[in-house]
């Protein structure tokens, strides 16, 4: 099922935006972060978001992720401010928040992602454990199951960090740069899982690479304190010099999807853009 079908399918429904964020200003203390940002995301979409270092694409995900507010402005994400949603959010972070040497198998890694669900006490039930055995095998990860944490690669990595996202059955899945440490083939083959999921779930991915997110996502939000949004096919080098600059070099990327080579920037950004 396309973005357009489900995006269709969701508006006979009258479902609200996945996200709704109007007159968004953010600033911390006096250094002003994102001003003046409006923008919706409907529910099947499949949108990317790129811009600078320090242009606010890692402080925007954190504001619908209810983790922080806004100076100014509302944000409804699922229909509902971003601390009620979250138990509906699936977030996958730039980087783990453990550390890779800690002993931890991969099923509990995943199973992390069933707290908060609901009250608990005692062991992990047949059903916690199903249900991460159903999200690694949907990332195709199931054969890592007993894999202590430290010894996976970089893409397996990635693959573990999704499922742990998807365990908890979330209607929107939001990763923060989810390839920037992993080599261009890797990168192909998690972005094929996440078109594969957006069947089924509103995806927003931020990365650093407009031309390559541009051949899997709907639309492309340009942040750099401000936001634009493009379709797809109207990104070109002067889309990219406008929201990076003069000094960004530019490549040219094929798919393999049989569509044109496409500009885009290879500029790479840390963790808190």
């Amino acid at each position: 099922m396309s973005n357009g079908t489900n995006r269709a399918r969701a508006a006979g429904t009258g479902e609200p935006p996945a996200i709704a964020i109007t007159g968004l200003h953010f600033a911390y203390g006096e250094v002003p972060v994102l001003e003046d940002v409006d923008l919706e995301v409907s529910p099947g979409e499949f949108l990317g978001v790129v811009g600078p270092n320090a242009g606010g694409k890692s402080t925007l995900l954190k504001l619908i992720l209810g983790l922080l507010k806004p100076s100014a402005g509302r944000i409804r994400v699922l229909g509902e401010p971003p601390r009620r949603a979250r138990k509906r959010i699936g977030y996958v972070p730039q980087y783990p928040g453990f550390p890779r040497e800690f002993p931890i198998s991969v099923e509990d890694v995943v199973l992390m992602g069933r707290f908060g669900l609901g009250w608990r006490l005692g062991p992990w039930t047949r059903d916690d454990r199903a249900a991460a055995a159903a999200a690694l095998d949907e990332v195709e990860a199931l054969d890592l199951r007993e894999r202590q944490i430290g010894t996976l690669s970089g893409g397996q990595l990635q693959r573990v960090l999704l499922a742990r996202a998807l365990v908890g059955e979330p209607r929107l899945l939001i990763l923060d740069e989810p390839t920037a440490n992993i080599d261009q083939r890797l990168e192909g083959e998690i972005f094929e899982l996440l078109a594969q999921l957006n069947r089924r779930l509103t995806i927003v991915v931020v990365s650093h690479d407009i031309a390559f997110i541009s051949a899997y996502v709907s639309r492309v939000a340009c942040l750099n304190r401000t936001l634009v949004c493009h379709a797809t096919d109207s990104i070109d080098g002067q889309t990219i010099q406008d929201l990076y600059g003069e000094h960004v070099r530019q490549i040219q990327h094929d798919h393999d999807h049989g569509e044109p080579l496409a500009l885009g920037t290879t500029r790479e950004h840390g963790p808190h853009g």
